[in-house]
């Protein structure tokens, strides 16, 4: 009689047990670093937008704040000519809410809005981070305003106006 060789199908099946219970373990843990590392990126553009927005109030005093995200930036694949509607103070990916434009950002929607308005000067100005899909991408919204504080909404949504954006905790509290 000959021995056979191989594996039994209940051996074959023990070690795909396993695999399937690695992979049970494993992804959920994958997707949480994953979306932690989309708010991460999320926060860090907020800040540069900050950072855009008070470079464009200081250069072009006439306008105050970048009236639309667009204008801290440049069109996408198009070299950046320094002026009031396109500064070249941020990333044209940023500028234009992603690649293909309003595509977004490591999971994130970027905007931002006009603020106060005072002899038609832009004297305010918010910054919005809203994930693409909730739960997916990002769980937080982050926004900010022109103290150039980082405030976070836990529900995702956070606000567009200025007075709605100061009604949200700062970042680390």
């Amino acid at each position: 009689m000959r021995k056979q060789k191989g594996f039994s199908l209940i051996e074959l099946l023990i070690v795909v047990a396993i695999i399937l219970i690695i992979a049970a373990i494993a992804i959920p843990n994958l997707l949480r670093a994953r979306m932690a590392a989309n708010e991460s990126s999320a926060v860090a553009t907020i800040r540069t937008i900050n950072s855009g927005e008070v470079t464009y109030n200081s250069t072009y005093p006439s306008v105050g704040f970048a009236p639309a995200l667009v204008n801290l930036g440049g069109a996408l694949g198009a070299a950046c000519t320094p002026s009031s509607t396109t500064a070249c103070l941020i990333d044209s990916v940023v500028a234009n809410n992603g690649n293909p434009a309003g595509g977004g950002k490591s999971g994130y929607n970027f905007s931002t809005g006009a603020g106060t308005v005072a002899g038609g000067v832009n004297v305010g100005f918010t910054a919005l981070a809203v994930p693409i899909t909730i739960n997916q991408t990002g769980i937080r919204a982050f926004c900010s305003e022109e103290d150039s504080v980082v405030r976070v909404d836990p529900a995702g949504a956070c606000a567009n106006t200025e007075a709605g954006v100061l009604t949200f905790n700062p970042l680390n509290q």
